[in-house]
């Protein structure tokens, strides 16, 4: 499919604010090809080390691309976005980052890790100190603007969208996100080579790549929050050799959480003689949290499930 249009990642933005000016119009039915900028805004590349992560300025993180105009977009209907191709660059980068994910008390130093892949084969990415990650490309950030005025951080997920870090928005998919304002204002970025469910170490394997997505309008759809559909499986690219999986149980969801990563860091550190903090980010990329029993009172389950694939 040829691309109605095309937006440049220099036509990018820090937050969300319905005061921008919109550097596209489009009708439903058009497809746009975006170019994005990686999550550290352009601060890290593929010779990067742990001096350029500690120099890292959090003000330029997660940067994206837009805002796009829908056309006919208004209060109460939903925009919806079909991803239809990723192409990529080729590389990426992990890092543990003090302070920030799921385990930050255990892991209180930065690591970093720089990633290569084949473009064209999509081969899994090697992982240093051992491992192979299966390659799922999709878009970590895609959102509209809020109705409230002011800039508001892109960290956080919010009804319209945002940060949401869903691995399934990935080629095939339909995402709806509810519209607050005219024409919706749509941008995205922070694409994904890889990303296990959770994200716990706090990044995937964040890496540039141009997307391909077409343009369609819920009216009057009245979503609360973004859903999405998927054209096919989504987990076929790790489950042929199947799991290991370890839990966590207990009154509180976090930190049955926590637990169950606990164990996956524990066992794949010993299996492999890689480091925890390798163990992490490497389960952070592959691994896949899930919420196996919420209705217990008062313990829920938590399950960890690292893909046996990517040791193979």
């Amino acid at each position: 499919m040829t691309c109605t249009h095309t937006i440049h990642k220099h036509d990018h933005h820090l937050g969300w604010d319905n005061t921008f000016e919109p550097v596209l119009s489009v009708k439903p039915g058009e497809t746009i090809a975006v170019e994005t900028i990686d999550a550290s805004g352009g601060q890290l590349g593929p010779k990067s080390g742990l001096d350029d992560l500690a120099a890292l300025d959090f003000g330029q993180v997660n940067p994206v691309t837009g805002p796009i105009f829908v056309e006919g977009a208004e209060p109460g209907d939903a925009v919806a976005i079909t991803f239809r191709r990723f192409n990529p660059s080729g590389w990426g980068w992990t890092a543990n980052i003090p302070g920030f994910g799921l385990l930050a008390e255990d892991f209180p130093d930065p690591a970093l890790h720089i990633w290569n892949y084949d473009t064209v084969a999509a081969t899994p990415a090697a992982f240093g100190p051992g491992g192979r990650v299966p390659l799922k490309p999709f878009v970590g950030t895609i959102g509209l603007a809020l109705a409230e005025v002011g800039h508001h951080s892109v960290v956080p997920p919010r009804r319209v969208g945002g940060n949401l870090d869903i691995r399934d928005n990935a080629v095939g998919t339909t995402l709806y996100l509810p519209v607050e304002v005219a024409g919706g204002l749509l941008s995205l970025g922070d694409t994904h080579a890889a990303q296990g469910d959770g994200e716990i170490c706090g990044t995937a394997i964040e890496s540039p790549m141009d997307v391909e997505i077409e343009i369609g309008l819920l009216k009057g759809a009245n979503f609360a929050f973004p859903r999405f559909e998927t054209s096919g499986p989504v987990t076929s690219h790790l489950d042929k050799k199947g799991y290991w999986v370890t839990t966590g149980i207990g009154p509180d969801l976090m930190q049955a959480a926590k637990d169950a990563v606990r164990g996956t860091v524990e066992r794949v550190a010993r299996e492999t003689g890689m480091s925890a903090v390798e163990a992490y980010m490497l389960a952070s990329v592959a691994g896949d949290l899930r919420i196996s029993e919420i209705v217990d009172m008062p313990n829920w389950t938590v399950s960890f499930y690292f893909p046996k694939v990517v040791l193979e």
